[in-house]
């Protein structure tokens, strides 16, 4: 059913239930603590909120809770709506579809009324009888939060190995399945990162383990079955604290590799996988500022590099000559187009590009005729390659979705260029994407760039100033935000939402230079690109100027507190998810996860130009004493990215220095990690707690 809108009353009804809140907010302790730095002296106030087994922190974060459910609770019958509208439009038990690997096929079920998947596979035919992997759920049984990763399964079939975390930290440990009996082998290895590796052997396998402070993947060690774990061998050890390691396999076997990776830099190690006990041996050694990732085919490795490419080329060498001496092109430099991946098969290479924010699969014969793009026709949409394992096949598999598409996979034969849909994840209670209607807009950035925005809302909008608004944002990392379905948010557009996506600068739509423009000491860019994209869908009369809503997570969480601090008066509402919002604090305190490695993402503040720069933008340390829009903070005790402590002192500074009225909620889920509930009845439970705070907000009644 589709909600009318409650316009002034509603919004005057909120604005009378803020100025009386159900119960007085908490007031963090004041302990002063003097942070110095390049002769620069901070006082912080809240650095006590560090503090993780202190019972004053803990007591805190739980007044906050309190104080937020009581905000929150004349929206209970809202959030217990939306719960249930998601249970009955997302398919509750449902199946994967099954991909094939080695003679088997495999997916991942769900059952009505269960929180976590079941991984199963059957072998030979699709008819054959099922057999079970793993069950997350019977796994999760008497734990608050679950995480299990996908079995990584040996080269003969007959053994599984699978990393469990019950705390949200990721912090696995490691077991072990023999599958023609279904049982547990005793070899446990805890205190890992969940990449595992089988060797050839079908007996040994390579891991990684992380710091036990910083949390940074920075050993590989190999196991064999049957020998005690504590005896492993140390087989890499990454010594660069700017760098983190994992391990993988190439797509022929052949191969298993060590990568080293940092924002700027990547190094590869290769071993032969049917000689488990020889070394590893580097591909080519790491320099600065040089990218690179390889896959095997026959007699060559391909090689991604960014080698005199800032958007990246493809490169192959003979197996025994992997020096760039011996380098020849196969996809050249363009500057237009960005090379995210490739994908091998027998007969054909498969690009992944992205051009004018926009993936796009390039169909390649080895034989060199027939060349050409999958055509997906809509604006704005996500595609790539999925679960691709078999080599000697024409078909490739894909998933595409968009903004009005619902997830779906598909078949692709490159010799016939026929698509077959495989399945479309179904959408309940009466979802039709014709019902739906998707825009790409541009909007004027302060330099003059134009910044590209994706759009959807429910069909019978009409651009005048009337509609609410939800903006999200990232921008981090070079990671693309891609314009992809999400069956939750049909819950706004039918009651009158428009949903926007701002490609800010900082992520990788529009090529590596998009990227290198919203980082170090060009960080800025990302949020008055962020703040142009909500002024424009303003002066288009996209948006009801008083009911533009924001929001972004981590480090768009970081984007949420710049721009509230920059432009407060834009926003109505702001959900800010597990945001990193202390920035110079935490990059001067190499003992956090993430710091060392992020140097080149950020700037190393040690380096008073970049400490500088840094504070100039960084959320907690630019609170100051004005009005704020109605904000809701999430975060997770055990987040091992992103601290709980930089949303709890943000926070803390905002609740003492801001002049207004308005909400400013902070909910910590005390049994989670950076990703939120594992559960997936809990995160609906989540989103819908998020939706009745802009739904509240914006006025909208049932």
């Amino acid at each position: 059913m589709r909600a009318r809108l409650g316009l002034l009353a509603g919004a005057l009804s909120a604005l009378a239930f803020q100025g009386q809140p159900p119960m007085k907010p908490p007031v963090a302790k004041v302990i002063p603590h003097k942070l110095e730095k390049h002769g620069h002296v901070r006082i912080d106030n809240y650095y006590w909120l560090r503090e993780r087994d202190n019972p004053e922190v803990l007591k805190y974060l739980e007044e906050e809770n309190r104080y937020t459910e009581a905000v929150m609770a004349h929206t209970a019958a809202l959030q217990e709506r939306l719960f249930q509208e998601f249970r009955t439009r997302i398919k509750q038990t449902d199946i994967s579809v099954p991909y094939l690997r080695d003679g088997y096929y495999y997916y991942t079920r769900t059952e009505e009324g269960k929180e976590y998947p079941i991984y199963c596979r059957k072998k030979g035919s699709l008819e054959a009888p099922e057999e079970i992997l793993v069950d997350v759920n019977e796994v999760a049984r008497g734990h608050k939060f679950c995480s299990v990763t996908r079995p990584a399964v040996s080269t003969n079939n007959n053994l599984i190995a699978y990393a469990v975390d019950t705390v949200g930290r990721r912090i696995y440990t490691l077991y072990f399945k023999n599958l023609a009996t279904g049982e547990l082998l005793p070899d446990r290895i805890p205190q890992v990162t969940g990449n595992v590796v089988w060797a050839n052997d079908n007996r040994t396998v390579f891991y990684a383990r992380q710091h036990p402070t910083t949390l940074r993947s920075y050993q590989i060690y190999r196991h064999v079955l049957g020998t005690d774990p504590a005896r492993d061998d140390l087989v890499f050890e990454e010594k660069d604290e700017t760098f983190r390691c994992f391990v993988t396999k190439t797509k022929s076997k052949r191969y298993i590799m060590i990568a080293s990776t940092q924002t700027l830099s990547t190094e590869y190690r290769l071993l032969e996988a049917d000689n488990a006990q020889s070394q590893f041996r580097v591909f080519l050694p790491r320099e600065r500022n040089h990218e690179y990732e390889i896959e095997h085919y026959g007699d060559h490795f391909y090689i991604r590099t960014n080698w005199k490419a800032r958007n990246f080329r493809l490169m192959k060498t003979p197996v025994a000559r992997t020096g760039k001496e011996n380098w020849q092109e196969v996809i050249p430099h363009r500057d237009d187009v960005l090379l995210q991946d490739f994908e091998i098969f027998r007969d054909h290479l498969v690009a992944v590009e992205r051009k004018d924010g926009l993936t796009r699969l390039r169909i390649m014969p080895w034989s060199g005729k027939g060349e050409h793009y999958v055509d997906f026709g809509e604006p704005a949409y996500l595609a790539f390659p999925t679960d691709n394992y078999e080599f000697d096949t024409p078909l490739l598999r894909f998933t595409y979705s968009s903004l009005t598409t619902p997830t779906s996979v598909y078949d692709y034969n490159m010799n016939t260029r026929q698509r077959t849909l495989l399945k479309r994840e179904e959408v309940l209670g009466g979802f039709d994407p014709a019902n739906y209607q998707a825009e790409r807009v541009y909007a004027p950035a302060p330099d003059g760039v134009r910044v590209p925005i994706s759009l959807v809302y429910r069909k019978g909008f009409r651009k005048d100033g009337s509609h609410p608004l939800l903006l999200y944002g990232y921008g981090s990392y070079g990671n693309s935000t891609e314009a992809s379905f999400n069956p939750f948010r049909i819950s706004l557009l039918d009651r009158g939402f428009v949903y926007a996506i701002a490609h800010v600068r900082g992520g990788q739509e529009l090529g590596r230079q998009w990227y290198e423009d919203g980082k170090l000491l060009k960080k800025k860019n990302t949020f008055t690109d962020f703040i142009a994209c909500a002024e424009y869908l303003i002066r288009e009369k996209y948006a009801d100027p008083k009911r533009v809503f924001a929001q972004g997570a981590s480090a768009g969480g970081l984007l949420m507190g710049a721009v509230v601090n920059m432009r407060p008066d834009l926003f109505r509402g702001v959900i800010a998810g597990v945001p990193f919002v202390d920035v110079v604090t935490t990059m001067l305190d190499e003992s956090i996860p993430l710091t060392t490695n992020e140097y080149d993402e950020w700037g190393n503040p040690n380096d008073k130009k970049y400490y500088d720069y840094m504070l100039s933008y960084s959320p907690y340390d630019q609170v100051e004493r004005k009005a704020y829009p109605n904000l809701l903070v999430t975060t997770a005790f055990h987040d091992s990215q992103v601290q709980y402590w930089e949303p709890a002192k943000w926070v803390a500074k905002l609740r003492a220095m801001k002049t207004d009225n308005n909400w400013l909620l902070l909910k910590t889920r005390m049994d989670a990690g950076h990703g939120g509930a594992s559960g997936r009845y809990q995160r609906y439970r989540e989103i819908a707690f998020e939706y009745a705070f802009l739904l509240d907000l914006a006025g909208i009644k049932e």
